[in-house]
Parts: structure tokens; sequence; C-alpha cells
């Protein structure tokens, strides 16, 4: 039946050829669709055929009477209401009992009179257009119910399964047939299965509610035996006067795999950061005997670095020939960190494997830049500066090559001489490409050499606003020899503010006796 125009359907029963043309040609005056049959049994085959909305059917008929014909109708249709109604000469009370019993919706006695039996068919339509609400009502809510991804399944307060969505089929492997009608704990595996109908009765007879109204993680049990983890969540409900329980189930297999995956590889990412850390200390232990040799404990030497990172490219040597001569070296690798610290580690052994044997600046860089040169991968190098000084003459010799300028302060931090960077940085080129001629230079009482890494210059603070050698040398004015370090240092640490070093930072500063 269409809700838009109320046209029905109507299958016409009577095997009176004059009754059903006149029947016909009444209903389809009305706009109705009109089916016809002469016997119970061809109106049997119609209905089947052709799905009526509405029967006319007569009593007294050959072959099989209407009596049977309705109740074989009411046998077939189980899901949809079809509403019969008889139309017979016979009118006592005993013939409307015993077509009601037989499945008859109302009762019209023939002569059929039009004006009531208009009037009927109006009220069948309402019915049948309720009817058809609720129909395409139950069909979207069962759309929904059959799109949703969690299963949802009703039982009763017996615990039997009244309705399952698709879902249900999907996820635990059973038809809906085979659910419907059965108890709730053919989805549960041990032990839920042995005390879920102990729980209901105790919760219908006032006892808590454990599941009731939360969500609750528990296992489902597949057909094919297999026991996967869900979450539930129930409520309850009162149909017809029947308590009943709505419980929507999500698998969540998949997120319990990917959770033992996470923490499968968070134990993987700590054994591999505490195996790292455990390189990393020992690694340092190495860098700390390769770097803190004893003459750095010179009185005549202050210097501090600042490590960007665990590691720092940033070195300071320092060693005294036998004959005398001091030797000091501030070096600063390619980038910062292990690989950085790494790539000076073969400087300092040079270093001070030469300074031992009184060698000159000029041998000491060769060496170093050929030494550096052979084994640094290619955009590999290291800026460097390095002084001797001979105390018995009061003269020094210097090599600037990658590192900012170094500087000659006098005894008022004024300064005295500027040692620019003319260098390239050590391993670059070879030594035969390479124009190496330290500068020489003599020194007045109290004077003191000081050198950097381009990190102390370039120092930012929350400003953006570099060091510089402004705030070197300022820093540096105006103060005695023994403070000189000590107010540097401190210029530094206030420009900083407390941030983070970008890049390795060093500082020495060297008293020329």
């Amino acid at each position: 039946m269409s809700l838009a125009t109320n046209k029905m359907k109507v299958l016409a029963v009577d095997d009176n050829r004059t009754n059903l043309h006149i029947l016909q040609v009444f209903l389809k005056k009305l706009g109705h669709e009109v089916i016809l049959a002469e016997n119970g049994e061809e109106a049997v085959r119609r209905f089947e055929a052709d799905a009526p909305d509405l029967i006319l059917l007569d009593i007294m008929m050959p072959v099989m009477d209407g009596f049977e014909a309705a109740r074989r109708i009411k046998g077939l249709n189980s899901e949809r209401w079809t509403p019969i109604i008889f139309l017979s000469a016979l009118n006592r009370d005993e013939n409307l009992v015993e077509g009601l019993d037989a499945g008859a919706d109302d009762y019209l006695t023939k002569p059929v009179n039009f004006v009531v039996l208009e009037a009927k068919l109006r009220s069948v339509q309402r019915s049948l257009n309720m009817q058809q609400q609720a129909i395409d009502s139950l069909r979207r809510v069962q759309a929904i119910s059959d799109n949703v991804l969690d299963a949802i399944v009703t039982i009763d307060e017996h615990g039997i399964i009244a309705t399952v969505n698709r879902a249900t089929e999907r996820i635990f492997g059973w038809s809906t047939v085979e659910m419907e009608g059965k108890g709730i704990e053919m989805l549960m595996p041990a032990p839920y299965q042995a005390g879920h109908g102990s729980y209901i009765s105790n919760y219908l007879n006032g006892g808590t509610a454990k599941a009731i109204g939360q969500e609750r993680e528990l296992e489902g049990l597949r057909k094919d035996g297999h026991r996967f983890p869900v979450t539930i969540g129930v409520t309850e409900i009162t149909l017809d006067n029947k308590r009943m329980f709505i419980g929507v189930l999500r698998d969540v297999s998949a997120q319990k795999q990917a959770e033992q995956k996470l923490r499968d590889n968070a134990r993987q990412l700590q054994a591999y950061y505490d195996q790292t850390q455990s390189e990393q200390q020992l690694a340092m232990k190495l860098m700390e005997k390769q770097l803190h040799r004893s003459g750095l404990k010179d009185s005549r030497l202050r210097y501090k670095v600042i490590a960007a990172e665990n590691f720092s490219g940033d070195i300071v040597a320092a060693s005294r020939s036998p004959e005398g001569r001091c030797f000091a070296l501030l070096a600063d690798a390619t980038g910062h960190g292990l690989t950085a610290a790494i790539s000076v580690l073969p400087v300092l052994a040079i270093f001070y494997r030469l300074a031992r044997r009184n060698h000159s600046v000029r041998e000491i860089v060769l060496e170093l830049n050929q030494q550096l040169k052979e084994s640094m991968p290619v955009g590999r190098f290291v800026a460097a500066s390095l002084v001797c000084l001979d105390e018995i003459t009061r003269t020094g010799e210097i090599w600037v090559g990658g590192t900012p300028e170094a500087f000659l302060f006098d005894r008022w931090g004024r300064s005295e001489k500027v040692f620019p960077s003319a260098n390239l940085p050590l391993g670059i080129v070879d030594n035969a490409e390479m124009d190496c001629h330290p500068v020489a230079f003599t020194w007045s009482p109290e004077s003191q050499i000081v050198l950097c890494s381009d990190g102390l210059l370039e120092a930012n603070n929350r400003q953006g606003i570099q060091f510089g050698l402004a705030g070197l040398t300022t820093a540096a004015a105006n103060t005695s020899p023994s403070n000189r370090f000590t107010e540097i240092d401190n210029a530094l640490a206030k420009h900083r503010e407390g941030t983070v070093a970008a890049d390795d930072i060093s500082l020495m500063i060297i008293d020329c006796p």
C-alpha cells in the first residue's frame, strides 16, 4: 500500500461472479487495485503470489470455504498484518464467532452495505498506515543497528537472546538464527558462562548491578572457540511489562594488539636507551681520560668547556715540553655531540705526543692537518688555535685556523694584540696546499692570551642577541689578570640567562709569565 495515496491492493474472494464484479467496480472507483479469486484455495494462492493489503472474503464457497482459507492465510502471514473482512449472508452469532476465531478482523453481512464497507475500508487504511509507519521505523532502526560496528545483543530476564544485529554475526561467527532463542552464555567463555545465570537472578531480586550502566572489559567466545577481549556496556529497559537488557559489545582485539605493540616497542626503546646510555657513559669516561690530562692543571691556565649535548666537539689541551716550553690548544670540530667529540680525539693524541717532544707550532699544525685530511670524511674538519710560549725568551708563536680571532690582553684588560683567523681549519686541504706560518709575538708583564670557540661569540640571549666580540672585550676591560676569566665567564652566563647552548662553547686564558 502506498502511504502517499492510501491506495490498497485488495483481494476480493467470492464464488459469485456478479458479486465479484460489483466489488471490483466499487473498489476501483475508490482508487484501489483489485485481485479476484472465486474460491478459498485460489484465494490462498493469490495471497501468496500478490501479497494484498486487505482481503474481502466470502464464507460459503466450493473447494475451500472462507473459514479454512482465513486460517491458512493467517498461518502464512506471520510478519505482516493483513486484515480479513468476511462477507457472508450468514448472520448468526455463531458464524461471527467462528469467523473471528478463524482469523477474521471484521465481518459484513450480505447484501453488502457499501457505505459501511467504505467506512470500514477507511478504518483499515488508517490501521495499515500506522502499521507501515511502524514497519518503516523498524527498518530504519534495524538499518542503523546493522551498520553499527559494535555488536548489539538484546536478552530477556532469563538471559535468552531476543535480537542481534549483523555486527554480532561478524564478531562472534554465529548466524542470527543460531543465536536468537539461545542463552547468552553461548557468547561467553569460562568462567563467565557458569556464573551469568545466577548474576541475572541475583540482580532481578535486588542485588548489586555489576554491569548495568557502565562499561566493563571482559572476554567473548567465538563460534570457533577463540576467546577475544571485548568491552561491554549494558542498559536495562522495560518492554510490554518485561525487563529486557541491551548489551553493546566491542571487539577490542586490534586495540589490545596495538597496545601490546606499543608496550613491546617501549621496552625495546628503553633497552636501546639503557644500552645507549651505558655506551655513552663508557665513551664519556674514555673522553674524560683523554681530555683531562695533567697539563690542564697548570696554574697559569684557566679554561671552560660547555657542551651543547652530552659530548663536546670543543676541546682544550695543554702540555709542557722537557725544555720548559708551554703549549696550549683550543679546537672545535664540525658539529657537536659524540660524532664531533670523536673527530677531535686524534687531535689530542698528536698534540700531546708532539708537544712532549718539543716540536714547533708549524710542525704540530702540519702533522694534525695531514692526519685529519687522511682520516676525516669529506666535509668534516677541525678549527683550532695553537699557542706556544717560551718563558725563557718571553716569546711566543700562535696559529689560528677557523676559530675566532685570538687576543693578547695587557694587565689592564686592554687588547694589546689581535691574532686574526687567517688560516683554513685542519683537515680541509693537503699540507702541500697549506700555507702554515705561525705568528710570532712577545708580551709585557701580566699579559694574557685569550682563545675561544665560535660557540662563545654566537651564544644568544633570550632576545636572540649574540654575545659577540664586544661582549668578550667589554667583560675583559678594566679587570685584573687574576679575575679576568671569572668576569668573562660571569658576563657570558648573565647574557645567556639560562638558555640552552646551541653550539659547544669553550674559553681558555693563558698567563704569559
